[in-house]
């Protein structure tokens, strides 16, 4: 994946979270604990050369 795509994502979901957090502080950290559980699996998914 495109470094410069990788880090646009990033900011994304780092502003949907702060934007939640402002909001409710508990449901941040839940999103951010699932989104994290798919950032690692996608990373897992990557290295392993699974096919999309």
């Amino acid at each position: 994946m495109d470094l410069t795509l990788m880090l646009l994502e990033l900011v994304c979901v780092a502003a949907l979270v702060a934007g939640v957090a402002l909001w409710s502080g508990p449901a941040a950290m839940v999103l951010g604990g699932a989104l994290g559980v798919l950032a690692v699996e996608r990373a897992q998914a990557l290295r392993r050369g699974v096919k999309r």
